[in-house]
C-alpha cells in the first residue's frame, strides 16, 4: 500500500458519503487493498463492499448519494420534495425521507441506521415517458441527489394518500402550491396513467381554487373519468371516494 493510493484516498473520497468498490477503484482501491486499509485503519467496513472514511460518518445527502449509484431512478419525491423545495404545513420531529425508484430494492442494513425512510416503485407513467423528466439536484445540494419538481412531487404525494399520506395534510398543503406552473404540469400529467392521481390534483387544486387546476380537469377527461365516481379502501380501512 502506497502513500501516494493513500493520499489520493484522503483528498479525493467525498466526505459524508460511504464508498462503494466502484468508487474506491475509481480511486485506486482494489478489494483486496480496501480490506488492508481497514486492517491498518484508514477505512472501516460498514458492510460488505461498503467502507467510509475512519473518522467520517455518513450524512443524509452522502447515504442517498451512494444509494443513488445503486438504486435505478433513485429520488427523492412526494411530500419530502416539496418540504426541501419550502413548501409544508408541519414540521417533522424526525424526518422520514420518501424514496422513488423503478425496481425493488434490498437496502443494506445500516441504511435505515443512518436515515428515515420509505421506499416504493410505484408507476405513475406511460411507457413514452423519460424518467428522469422533472428531476433535478436543489442548489448547494448534492449534485447526485435528485429531487422530484414540485410539479412531479404533486403527482407523487397525490398518488400516496391514503396509503402513507393524509387527503388532510396535502389539502393543507395546497396554500402553498399556487405556484405550481401549469404547463410543465400538463406535460406529467399527459403521461399519467392513474385516474387517482389525476383526480386528487384536481381535487386539491379546486379546493383552494388554484388556476393550475383546470389542466387536470382536461386529463380526468382524457383517461376517460369525467362522469365516473373513483373509490378506493386505504390501508387504514377508510374509504377514499372522489367525484365524478
Amino acid at each position: 500500500m502506497g502513500n501516494k493510493t493513500v493520499q489520493r484516498l484522503m483528498e479525493e473520497a467525498p466526505r459524508g458519503q460511504p464508498l462503494d468498490t466502484v468508487l474506491l477503484r475509481d480511486l485506486g482501491v482494489s478489494p483486496a487493498l480496501a480490506s488492508h486499509m481497514v486492517s491498518a485503519g484508514w477505512l472501516r467496513r460498514l458492510a460488505q463492499g461498503t467502507y467510509m472514511l475512519t473518522g467520517d460518518e455518513p450524512s443524509r445527502d452522502g447515504v442517498l448519494a451512494y444509494l443513488s449509484r445503486r438504486v435505478p431512478g433513485l429520488h427523492v419525491g412526494g411530500k419530502t420534495a416539496l418540504d426541501w423545495q419550502g413548501v409544508r404545513h408541519n414540521i417533522a420531529f424526525k424526518e422520514r425521507i420518501l424514496l422513488w425508484g423503478y425496481k425493488p430494492y434490498a437496502f443494506q442494513a445500516w441504511v435505515a441506521e443512518r436515515i428515515m425512510y420509505d421506499y416504493q416503485t410505484t408507476k405513475l407513467f406511460d411507457g413514452e415517458f423519460d424518467q428522469n423528466t422533472g428531476l433535478k439536484s436543489l442548489p448547494n445540494g448534492n449534485k447526485h441527489v435528485l429531487v422530484s419538481i414540485p410539479e412531479r412531487a404533486l403527482l407523487e404525494m397525490a398518488s400516496d394518500i391514503g396509503k402513507t399520506q393524509s387527503l388532510e395534510e396535502a389539502r393543507n398543503l395546497m396554500g402553498s402550491m399556487r405556484n405550481i406552473r401549469a404547463h410543465v404540469l400538463d406535460d406529467l400529467l399527459k403521461h399519467c396513467t392513474r385516474v387517482k392521481v389525476v383526480k386528487l390534483v384536481r381535487d386539491l387544486g379546486d379546493a383552494e381554487q388554484l388556476k393550475w387546476a383546470a389542466v387536470a380537469h382536461q386529463h380526468v377527461a382524457r383517461l376517460g373519468g369525467a362522469g365516473k365516481r373513483w373509490s378506493n379502501k386505504t390501508r387504514s380501512g377508510i374509504r377514499l371516494t372522489l367525484k365524478p
